[in-house]
């Protein structure tokens, strides 16, 4: 069964724009976990935009399920990562002037850059994942890099603008799906995923996680966090895997 990993980003998107100390990413991810997130994901920029060096300290030392650590392939990066220990970390891009990730990061001809930034993290059993578009050259080179797991961008079958490109997009991601898994990668998918566009994957076997974050926390101003999260996690359990 693929589990709910959620994105609390946006939480500390609010806190942040009076630089104050509410809403709290962390009281966020607790309720989270108790509405059936099986994990937790941040990432802490380097700007540090939204999430706070001590929003992850206090996660890692509070949440009863996993907390997965997106970042950047720098070494401040990597020292905050190795020091904070946490489930999985994934590399993604990252731009100063980006609104969010917009696209997958580049593993073709950085295979061995990426390997050897990989390495104290295998060493320290901290699982890894490469955030990544779907193109066949891309899934190859992120196998290359010793790499557990890719988490595959959906952001542009999620901004299709019509039924026709969407469906195209999705078929584009499917393949990118089938390819990481005979090349032996377990895969994730994230990025733009809602309570509608999720269900174009009711039906794609083998997916271990869902990370999402937007659409929760949106839903979450309306409803609260419990019922966004544990409406999400209702849907992914339906799904055949």
């Amino acid at each position: 069964m693929p589990a709910l990993i959620v994105n609390v980003d946006h939480i500390a998107t609010i806190r942040q724009a009076r630089m104050g100390h509410e809403p709290d990413p962390v009281t966020a991810a607790h309720m989270a976990e108790m509405a059936g997130a099986m994990g937790i994901i941040v990432h802490l920029r380097e700007d540090r935009r939204h999430v706070q060096d001590r929003d992850v300290d206090l996660l890692k030392a509070t949440l009863k399920t996993n907390l997965h650590f997106e970042m950047a392939a720098t070494d401040e990066m990597k020292a905050i990562a190795l020091k904070t220990c946490p489930y999985m970390i994934c590399l993604v891009p990252e731009k100063r002037e980006e609104l969010t990730t917009e696209g997958g990061l580049e593993c073709l001809g950085r295979e061995q850059f990426l390997k050897d930034f990989l390495a104290p993290f295998h060493e320290a059993g901290i699982r890894s994942s490469l955030f990544i578009d779907s193109d066949p050259s891309q899934v190859e080179a992120a196998a290359q890099s010793g790499t557990e797991y890719v988490e595959i961008h959906t952001g542009h079958y999620a901004d299709a603008e019509n039924f026709k490109e969407r469906q195209k997009k999705l078929g584009k991601i499917i393949e990118g799906v089938r390819h990481a898994q005979n090349l032996g990668l377990k895969v994730n998918l994230g990025h733009g995923l809602n309570y509608q566009n999720i269900y174009g994957f009711s039906r794609v076997s083998g997916i271990s996680e869902y990370s999402i974050g937007h659409s929760i926390i949106s839903r979450a101003v309306f409803t609260g966090m419990t019922e966004a999260v544990k409406s999400m996690a209702d849907i992914i359990q339906t799904f055949a895997d």
